[in-house]
């Protein structure tokens, strides 16, 4: 059981196909998970359900041992963030930070102290007197974020709140939120479908997809271990190779096309298999590694600056590296450029 528990909930409009498909998962107090998935994966639908929003079909969600499932939004001590801020236009950034401490009742006399506190650790305290309409984007959302923060939440919920935002804006809060998490301590559930914020923000990530999820872990394990190839697919780039391993010859996996490869430490399945391999793993005229070194014919191209992406094919299989900076000579349209990875580098994959 963790701080806020999710047990077996399902979540279905019509009767016959569930947007949320029996979800289980236990979430640490502090912890930051980002619900990750394509749309239509149930994501949201789960954080809506957490907010009272939304009521589950069938399932439970508990909170520090209580159950949450029947009570009401406002009888939930949970805060939200919105994609599109959800401010009131007509009321200062101040007035709308204030406005959850009204809304519960908290003593008038420290209502605005409290506020004004929240502005300040957003960065915001020059723009208290400010309408939504004469801030930026990224301040509207920080005023969002205070707002959330404010009433002193057991939970906060964010949904895509940075994806109205440019590139490097997005960015920038992704470092603020991560500082605001480390400095308040609270446990924060994030949904996104962008796999670089879940990658850069999170203790752990659950992929979902078609309404389940798919694999619970830290960046770095459903990164390098993956739990299934849509998690690795839906994660970073990916490299598929079909082939066998067989228990008569631990730590190897013959290819169909590439022949015998060493893995390592051992190989958990057996008979069909799929070998991922990152196009970042793969290194251009390593031979050290031995069993594992190909020939790739070179398609084209991308740079992009700090490396550069080669796509092309190995024995009519399609197949993609990343290098960081350049390899020796001119890698045109048809040229052979030779390639290897280490074995620790490759994850086996049972069929599905």
């Amino acid at each position: 059981m963790g701080y806020l528990s999710l047990r077996d909930v399902v979540k279905t409009y019509d009767g016959k196909t569930n947007a949320v498909d029996g979800v289980a998962i236990a979430i640490e107090r502090g912890e930051f998970v980002t619900f990750l998935g394509p749309s239509g994966s149930g994501k949201t639908t789960t954080l809506m359900m957490i907010a009272g929003f939304e009521h589950p079909t069938s399932g439970t969600i508990e909170l520090g041992g209580e159950n949450l499932t029947e009570r009401k939004p406002y009888q939930r001590n949970i805060g939200m963030v919105f994609q599109n801020y959800a401010l009131f236009p007509h009321m200062t950034a101040l007035k709308n930070v204030i406005f959850p401490l009204r809304m519960r009742h908290f003593p008038r006399a420290d209502m605005e102290a409290r506020a004004r506190a929240m502005l300040d650790l957003v960065g915001l305290s020059r723009f208290a007197d400010r309408l939504p309409r004469e801030l930026s984007g990224g301040q509207q959302q920080r005023v969002a974020l205070a707002r959330g923060l404010v009433f002193n939440p057991d939970v906060l919920l964010l949904d895509e709140p940075l994806g109205a935002l440019d590139k490097n804006l997005r960015e920038q809060m992704q470092v603020e939120i991560k500082r605001i998490h480390r400095e308040v301590g609270i446990t924060m559930i994030y949904v996104t479908h962008d796999q670089t914020e879940a990658m850069t923000m999170s203790d752990r990530v659950a992929v979902f997809r078609d309404g389940r999820i798919e694999q619970v872990g830290s960046p770095l394990e459903v990164y390098d271990r993956p739990a299934s190839r849509f998690v690795a697919e839906f994660i970073g780039g990916s490299n598929f190779f079909a082939g066998r391993a067989d228990p008569a010859r631990p730590g190897w996996v013959e290819l169909d096309r590439l022949g015998a490869v060493r893995v390592a430490p051992a190989v958990a399945h057996v008979g069909d298999v799929d070998l991922l391999i990152r196009p970042e793993r793969l290194r251009a005229g390593a031979a050290a590694y031995g069993e594992n070194a190909f020939e790739m014919t070179v398609d084209d191209t991308i740079n992009y600056g700090d490396s550069l992406l080669v796509i092309g094919s190995a024995h009519g299989l399609p197949l993609r590296a990343r290098l960081v900076g350049r390899p020796a000579g001119t890698l045109t349209p048809g040229a052979i450029l030779r390639l290897a990875w280490s074995p620790p580098d490759a994850h086996v994959l049972a069929k599905r």
